[in-house]
């Protein structure tokens, strides 16, 4: 692995204690003996703790001192989990902030999971605290609270400079990575469209490419801008099957290698063409489209920029255009990020709600036509790359180490339980500038749909 890149990596997973002395904390050692109750303040607040949010399913918890305490009660169809605690500091982070606080413990070694997994162990969690119900399991100490929001409105600046290091951040850690954990078809970092029962990854995600080009109206010859375009699979998809003639940017200097790559790979080099730029420079450049299409990009752009995002889109689509939004959104209102994800993952990143996106694209002046809500496709694509991320284990911790691979698990078992529990869920929004843009019914969706698909 290439030096800078074996930076970055460092940056945003900084090592523990024990990786700093060279030996890896062991996940798989014997349970300690002994027996009683948890002793000291911290441990007991944490007990208490447990006991509050697990009602369903069961959670064993061992002490660094033997002790150990079952919380919840085990059933047939429940989660059946148990940790241990090395030493007396984890009860006190996971206390301060829960998500941040176990997470990091998890990293380091420091709560082991001895029965299940961490798929199971934030699920049993989550479950516990539906959003629905007006439950949550994860609200930071009140000091906490207060110091994350501070540092996450000072991230939301995400002007161009801070906006391209906050994405090298994430995406360009290494292509391999994504190779293992995505599907090979398309390599689709975005949520998979699961209509029917016993798809597979690669249908999924083909068939969340087919709804989107349907929901654009393309006609053969069109010119299309893909914003955050990834690795390329939308341009190829869109050149292969609509004949229309595709420029994906990106700030990724990893994937727009890849993503030329793979365009001339498919074949459509003459079709797609792959810009290592921010839309905010592309719209300066006087460029128009006939559709815009931006999938997974818009949780990236920073609560202070949507307004922004939606004038250069406005800016770049042409008077009939039209252009489709998918974002993963927030049930609910405005929030912030939380401190796991703006350290670790997501820098900069923000989930929007619903009525702050049409907000802003209204002041733009685009026309929201279309609103559909995915509530568990998300959830069905971060288990299915958790479970390919599962059998890939000994070569992601061979390319990055084993800290880095709990981190990246933890991160994926949190996504899906969010939507499984929480409040994320996906948002599809097409805008249009003209009323008369798109035809007056729904029905042409569906025909474009059927079509893309037959001429796979």
């Amino acid at each position: 692995m290439p030096a800078s890149r074996t930076r970055r990596i460092a940056e945003a997973c900084p090592q523990s204690p024990a990786r700093r002395t060279g030996k890896l904390l062991d996940q798989t050692t014997s349970k300690p003996t002994g027996s009683g109750r948890p002793r000291g303040p911290a441990n007991l607040l944490f007990c208490r703790f447990l006991d509050g949010h697990i009602k369903s399913g069961a959670l064993e918890a061992v002490f660094a001192d033997g002790s150990r305490a079952q919380f919840g009660a085990p059933g047939s169809n429940s989660l059946d989990i148990a940790i241990r605690l090395t030493d007396s500091g984890v009860a006190r982070s996971i206390l301060l902030d829960p998500a941040l606080g176990a997470a990091e413990a998890f990293m380091d070694g420091r709560l082991v999971i001895e029965r299940g997994d961490v798929m199971g162990l934030v699920d049993l969690f989550a479950r516990n605290a539906p959003w629905e119900a007006g439950a949550s399991y994860n609200r930071p100490s009140p000091l906490r609270k207060l110091g994350n929001r501070i540092a996450f409105h000072g991230e939301q600046l995400n002007n161009a400079v801070r906006s391209r290091a906050n994405v090298a951040h994430h995406y360009d850690i290494g292509n391999a990575l994504y190779r293992l954990m995505l599907d090979p078809e398309h390599m689709q970092y975005s949520c998979g469209y699961w209509p029917r029962e016993g798809m597979t990854l690669g249908e999924a995600q083909e068939a969340k490419l087919a709804h989107i080009a349907a929901k654009l109206a393309l006609e053969p010859g069109q010119r299309v801008l893909d914003i955050g375009c990834g690795w390329g699979g939308m341009a190829i998809f869109l050149a292969q099957r609509a004949g229309v003639h595709v420029t994906g940017i990106t700030l990724s200097r990893e994937q727009a290698a890849l993503a030329r790559e793979r365009v001339t790979a498919a074949g459509v080099e003459d079709k797609v063409s792959i810009e290592l730029i921010d839309y905010r420079d592309h719209a300066d450049q006087g460029h128009k489209y006939d559709r815009i299409v931006s999938v997974g990009m818009f949780e990236h752009v920073g609560q202070q920029q949507f307004e922004t995002f939606f004038r250069c889109t406005g800016k770049l689509l042409d008077t009939d255009g039209v252009m489709l939004v998918h974002t993963i959104g927030r049930m609910g209102g405005p929030g912030s990020t939380d401190a796991f994800t703006r350290k670790y993952i997501f820098p900069g990143g923000y989930i929007p709600a619903l009525s702050e996106t049409v907000a802003a694209s209204e002041k733009c002046r685009l026309i929201a036509t279309d609103v559909e809500t995915w509530r568990l496709h998300y959830a069905h694509t971060l288990r299915a790359w958790y479970e390919r991320c599962e059998e890939h284990r000994d070569a992601i911790i061979g390319m990055y180490d084993e800290r880095f691979y709990r981190m990246w698990t933890f991160y994926l078992a949190g996504a899906a339980a969010a939507f499984e529990s929480g409040a994320m869920c996906n948002y599809q929004i097409q805008y249009a500038r003209h009323r008369h843009a798109l035809p007056y019914a729904r029905d042409y969706m569906g025909e474009a749909e059927k079509r893309l698909h037959r001429e796979a």
